[in-house]
């Protein structure tokens, strides 16, 4: 170590490492880290290159490429039990319009009075506004004149904006300005805004409706001069059977509205456009995924042309359980018997309509569900479509559920088989008596369901309730006896969903007051109110030994064909929704009650043709209803129910026949129409016609 002196004092100086080596050892690892770099990123670019092109060159193609869907392909067909068609697509003329690549706006005015010369349109749709600016269009300096230069000032110094300085040109457009504008310009100017309507990649309908054969042929014939112009040909739903079973079959939207605001959130979330075509009621809309069609996909390259890369096809076929000509002739049945109730029978002030259901209670098809409503238009009844009714409109049933009221008193230990009770009124402390309508002494069970007994079923309702009856005196009951009562009811059907493949289902009303005499009126169908499916629901689940299968519209799906159903994808099934308690001895007994009740002196003697050997209850309620407008329901009606199944010893169908408010005032023979026992009667024999 060398010293030194400096200032008086000495320091030691460190000699000098040579750090070459360790310059050039560092210099090498740097080197190597690059080479092993260069090699990895080489590898890569062999496997992004080489290896793997096909994929990446796909997956290029996928987020360069545009892919656009056209419109929405026909729906899937509809056809009957019977393979009868009863909603199909027939096509339509259309004119379109698909903007072309590097088409100028100059040029696309030209286009909308050319064919503005060839075919006729009604531009009463046509706003103001867009009136204005296809005169802005043609008036660029009569229009851009009306801006100030203060104002040209300000968008320049982005002040203003584009959108305002239009909104300011459109303001300042007078009446003296398009004056000299005719029916013309204005046709022009509406085809024109079609031409620019929505994405500009889409297609664009010019005229679809009413396109005469020589507007057609005359656009086809020019399609070379008309530039992005062509005819093509979309669709609608075509109705055979014209109206019958129209509410039921449901409606589509139209191609001009698309998706339907309140259905809106729910298609988008499930892949559809903001333009197609859907079911928006009933069957189309409860099957829609199987009658929607598949629509046809195009790739937009790069110069702007395009070309198909998936053709689109119709939506599958479905096959209702519904017999369209059987259903047609009970719609004509209610129609007939309505207007003839309205026009000769006393006491049907308040009668507006009627329901009839047609079920297999061994399967829950139904066959046939009608409603009519009746109205008068210029001084003469009319009828109109209410099948919708058969789900959504309700009913006090009245001693139709009686069935259902002995099952609760079997069940339950309050009635005994065979128990012989006096048919004498009930009086409850401070309430009028309750009385059967004919009081005949001494009746066994099976005689209470044959004569209707309301009595019978008092002393029954009591005894569920665990109460101690004296004459006018207070009754005290266990108020769980409503529940009994509805749980067994909804074994049947009865107060709960019947769960028939349709939106919109009313589950019917429940009452929610209880009060001893409240129960009494349960037991006899004057406190709930259910609906004409739900009580076709309740007398097949009697028929079908207390088996509850749910009703149902849809039979099986096929895929689409021209000619006859031969592919099929997809058949339903019956389901068995629950199996009623007490079936076996206790359904037995109520099931012979129920064949009495159409016999000789039963309440449903004549109604249906012995013949056929029915079994059923008859039921006629007390309701109320609003007569004056004051929206108070306070004047009493009669309504009068009629369900039924044949044949007793093997029941292959059932029917329920409703008509609410068919007479007025307390209930009363002179004061009911026989309305209610003439559909029954004629649809009866009706359906043994078609299916002997």
């Amino acid at each position: 170590m060398k010293r030194i002196k400096i200032n008086h004092y000495e320091y030691y100086e460190k000699p000098k490492k040579d750090i070459t080596p360790v310059i050039h050892r560092r210099f090498a690892i740097l080197i190597i880290i690059i080479i092993g770099l260069f090699s990895l990123l080489s590898i890569r670019l062999y496997e992004v290159q080489i290896l793997a092109n096909a994929y990446y060159n796909v997956e290029l193609e996928k987020m360069t490429e545009s892919i656009i869907e056209g419109p929405s392909a026909p729906r899937g067909r509809i056809y009957d039990r019977k393979g009868r068609i009863i909603v199909d697509n027939v096509p339509i003329k259309v004119i379109s319009y698909k903007k072309p690549n590097g088409i100028t706006v100059k040029e696309e005015v030209s286009l909308a009075y050319k064919v503005g010369e060839m075919i006729e349109v009604n531009p009463s749709k046509l706003t103001d506004r867009k009136y204005k600016e296809f005169w802005i269009i043609n008036h660029p300096k009569e229009a851009n004149a009306k801006i100030t230069k203060s104002e040209w000032q300000a968008l320049k110094e982005r002040k203003l904006t584009t959108e305002n300085i239009n909104n300011m040109k459109v303001a300042r457009i007078t009446l003296e300005d398009m004056k000299d504008y005719t029916d013309k310009d204005k046709e022009a100017a509406y085809i024109y805004t079609l031409m620019n309507s929505g994405y500009s990649y889409s297609t664009k309908t010019i005229k679809k409706e009413n396109v005469t054969d020589e507007e057609y042929a005359l656009i086809g014939e020019n399609l070379s001069t008309l530039r992005g112009f062509n005819t093509t040909t979309d669709w609608e739903r075509y109705y055979p059977y014209g109206d019958t079973f129209r509410s039921i079959l449901g409606n589509i939207s139209s191609s001009e509205s698309g998706l339907p605001a309140e259905l809106k959130d729910k298609y988008l979330k499930e892949g559809y456009s903001l333009s197609d075509r859907v079911g928006i009621s009933y069957i189309e809309y409860q099957y829609e995924s199987l009658l929607r069609g598949t629509k046809t996909k195009y790739k937009i390259n790069s110069d702007g042309s395009y070309e198909v890369i998936e053709y689109g096809h119709r939506g599958q076929d479905i096959v209702l359980t519904i017999d369209i000509e059987l259903q047609r002739d009970i719609e004509n049945i209610i129609s007939q018997e309505l207007i003839r109730a309205k026009t000769h029978d006393k006491y049907t002030r308040f009668l507006e309509n009627a329901f009839v259901v047609i079920q297999d209670p061994r399967t829950g098809e139904v066959l046939a569900m009608a409603g009519r409503k009746v109205k008068k238009v210029n001084g003469r009844y009319q009828t109109f479509d209410f099948d919708e009714g058969v789900i959504t409109a309700v009913v006090t049933p009245g001693s139709s559920v009686k069935a259902a009221s002995h099952m609760v008193g079997y069940t339950t230990g309050a009635l005994k088989i065979g128990e012989v009770r006096n048919d004498a009124c009930v009086k409850l402390a401070g309430a009028p008596k309750k009385c059967s309508l004919v009081t005949r002494g001494n009746l066994n069970d099976l005689e209470a369901l044959k004569y209707s007994s309301n009595t019978y079923q008092f002393h029954t309702a009591m005894k569920v309730g665990k109460g101690k009856y004296k004459y006018d005196k207070p009754l005290r009951i266990d108020y769980r006896a409503f529940d009994t009562y509805r749980r067994i009811f909804a074994q049947y059907g009865l107060g709960v969903k019947t769960e028939i493949d349709l939106p919109n289902e009313f589950q019917g009303y429940l009452g929610t007051r209880k009060l001893p005499g409240l129960l009494l009126d349960f037991a006899i169908g004057q406190y709930d109110n259910y609906t004409p499916i739900q009580l076709s629901q309740y007398i097949s689940t009697v028929a079908n030994d207390g088996y509850k299968m749910q009703p149902h519209l849809l039979k099986g799906v096929y895929e689409p064909t021209e000619e006859k159903l031969t592919n099929l994808v997809y058949k339903v099934e019956p389901r068995v929704m629950s199996v009623a308690d007490g079936r076996g001895v206790y359904l037995n007994r109520v099931k012979q009650g129920l064949h009495m009740v159409f016999q000789k002196g039963g309440t449903g003697f004549g109604a249906v043709d012995s013949k056929y050997n029915p079994a059923g209850k008859t039921g006629t309620s007390e309701s109320y209803v609003d007569a004056n407008g004051d929206g108070k329901i306070d004047t009493p009606s009669v309504s009068s129910i009629i369900v039924s199944y044949a044949p007793f010893n093997n029941p292959r169908v059932s029917f329920a026949v409703v008509t609410p408010h068919a007479g007025s005032g307390a209930i009363s023979t002179t004061q009911l129409s026989k309305i209610n026992r003439r559909i029954t009667q004629r649809i009866t024999k009706k359906y043994f016609e078609i299916y002997k």
